[in-house]
């Protein structure tokens, strides 16, 4: 299970930074900060620009913790609520399949993380190293909650939405008798 582990947290962990680096930083064909936050805001999650950070900042931090095996509870549950919130916001109402752009995908990686959690990083780990490894059914649910208190949290700070730009209405002129302003126009 040694070789297990490592593959499991490379490949996950490498995933997720490669993922939160798209939102931040524009990294493998990724759209950048301003890209992100700009598709946030239309997702609901507002200010944009903080939760493409938070989220980007959560995915790159919570993959490189994971990848290395260092505090692997931590990164489990910066993970689990990026997921959580992906869930929320994009895949729910889809379904579970992949397919259908439903959120199958990512339960797979929360699942992925909480197991790790459990199992632990394994000893080719950093945390193993330093002889801090922290593992066990306790770490895995206290990673899935301190995840859903993330998710909530991001829940909590959505902004309102901005309010709709009112264009002012035309002025009237002497040439333009009160009232000609609300006549319809001829379809052209």
């Amino acid at each position: 299970m040694k070789l297990g582990r490592l593959l499991l947290r490379i490949v996950v962990g490498g995933l997720f930074v490669g993922h939160g680096t798209q939102k931040l930083l524009g990294w493998f064909e990724g759209y950048g900060l301003q890209a992100t936050a700009d598709g946030f805001e239309a997702l609901g999650l507002r200010p944009g620009k903080a939760h493409a950070i938070a989220a980007g900042a959560a995915e790159t931090g919570g993959g490189a913790l994971l990848a290395a095996g260092l505090a692997t509870p931590l990164a489990s549950s910066a993970l689990t609520a990026t997921m959580l919130t992906a869930i929320e916001t994009v895949h729910a109402k889809n379904g579970p399949w992949a397919s259908k752009g439903g959120y199958e995908y990512n339960a797979v990686l929360i699942a992925a993380v909480l197991a790790l959690a459990e199992v632990g990083p394994g000893p080719l780990s950093l945390d193993a190293a330093r002889g801090r490894e922290r593992a066990g059914t306790g770490w895995m649910l206290a990673s899935l909650g301190a995840g859903v208190l993330g998710w909530l949290g991001a829940r909590a700070t959505r902004g309102p939405a901005p309010a709709p730009d009112d264009p002012a209405p035309a002025p009237e002129t002497e040439a333009q008798p009160a009232g000609a302003a609300e006549q319809e126009l001829p379809a052209s």
